[in-house]
């Protein structure tokens, strides 16, 4: 039923219908915004990118293919926004002190628990960082979207191995950063006070 309704606002919206785009916007805004902020890992720059997606949207829904799903289109236009501000950019590492905590719910009131949650986002926003832009697009659609090889490869216009090879690749970098930044045992005990 849900998937009608979608139907019908998208053959509305193509036919120029205001209404029918707001209600689409309304639809897709957060993970559109989700996936801009997991990829800007900024939250001003979030907002402004899922706004630039949906005027790019609405100026191309006459374009759209109507056999496509149309969140793989839509997120892959956020995709591609962002892949393009970052190679503009050229964004140096941020500070993890200086990155918002995401619009995400607590799992619970426990005080060390959120603490342990900040930082674990923390972590994951700095190893999504180093990644090339497209390498960090493909990880966030897998990862966060569960968007298959293939819909990632359409969206960003990659060939099924490609979208594998990029993943495996974005995987190993960021684990070996991970270890990277993993304190070796005799630093624990070099702390210690005797």
């Amino acid at each position: 039923m849900v998937q009608e309704q979608e139907s019908t606002w998208i053959v509305q919206a193509q036919q120029g219908d205001p209404e029918a785009f707001a209600i689409l916007v309304e639809t897709y805004q957060r993970p559109v915004y989700n996936l801009c902020y997991r990829m800007l890992g900024n939250a001003q720059d979030a907002e402004d990118a899922a706004q630039e997606t949906f005027l790019k949207a609405y100026k191309s829904m006459r374009k759209y293919d109507n056999e496509r799903p149309f969140p793989t289109w839509l997120l892959s236009i956020a995709a591609h926004h962002c892949i393009d501000q970052i190679r503009r950019r050229r964004l140096p590492l941020v500070s993890i002190e200086e990155l918002p905590v995401p619009d995400v719910p607590e799992k619970s009131p426990n005080m060390e628990m959120k603490l342990s949650d900040k930082e674990e986002r923390s972590r994951i926003r700095a190893l999504l960082a180093v990644l090339d832009p497209t390498d960090r697009a493909s990880v966030v659609m897998y990862y966060w979207y569960d968007f298959s090889y293939d819909e990632i490869g359409q969206a960003l216009n990659l060939t099924e191995s490609a979208v594998k090879s990029r993943l495996h690749r974005a995987r190993r970098a960021m684990a070996q950063r991970w270890l990277e930044n993993q304190p070796t045992p005799g630093m624990a005990a070099e702390r210690m006070p005797a």
